[in-house]
């Protein structure tokens, strides 16, 4: 114990933690950097296991040109996508307007001069959409080795809560963390956020 109490303050000096998900622990913990290559070997500064981690590969987002209809009023917004990412006719997303994050559905894809029922994020012009109550969360489930990406369709103001468990399908998994659209991140166990202000959840499986 006092071995890793005393690379834990050395670590912590020199910058060389992350907090990752232990199979051991079967939780995210604080892991110590022990080497780095292609894939980062590391040790739980709880149980002491040691074991690779796969480095994350995160694409910033596109933030696409979108019209937001409501009632009698529209308003230019936008919604983040990756450049790959397709997007159709009928998709539900979270819009940002301005201070806002509102679910929204898509009712017309511009891509150039043309409109189309599909397109690739990085090949789109503008969407025109309408204001909806539901939108949807994505959700990366992590075991150590794999990330499964899920999606939840939900109230746009249905709370999420770190630490809490939660079923899609047959998976079973315990949020770990949020990423936020304000950019902020939830990491501590009770702290909830809304579906429509959440940009990522980040899980480990049951």
């Amino acid at each position: 114990m006092l071995i890793l109490e005393k690379d834990s303050h050395l670590h912590r000096l020199l910058k060389m933690e992350m907090r990752v998900y232990c199979p051991e622990c079967r939780r995210e913990q604080e892991h110590a950097v022990l080497a780095q290559s292609r894939q980062t070997r590391v040790r739980c500064m709880v149980c002491g296991s040691v074991h690779q981690v796969a480095p994350a590969k995160e694409q910033s987002p596109l933030l696409v040109k979108t019209i937001v209809s409501e009632e009698d009023t529209s308003r230019i917004c936008g919604i983040e996508l990756s450049a790959e990412e397709p997007c159709q006719i009928g998709d539900h997303h979270v819009a940002v307007c301005g201070e806002e994050y509102i679910g929204i559905e898509i009712t017309a894809i511009e891509r150039g001069q043309q409109r189309v029922r599909k397109a690739r994020a990085k090949d789109i012009t503008a969407l025109w959409s309408r204001k909806i109550e539901e939108v949807l969360v994505r959700v990366s489930v992590h075991d150590g080795r794999a990330t499964v990406p899920l999606v939840l369709r939900v109230s746009g103001e249905e709370p999420f809560v770190v630490g809490e468990v939660y079923r899609v399908g047959n998976r079973r998994f315990r949020i770990a963390h949020m990423k936020m659209r304000d950019g902020a991140a939830l990491r501590h166990e009770g702290q909830k956020g809304l579906a429509r202000k959440i940009r990522r959840i980040y899980g480990y499986p049951l």
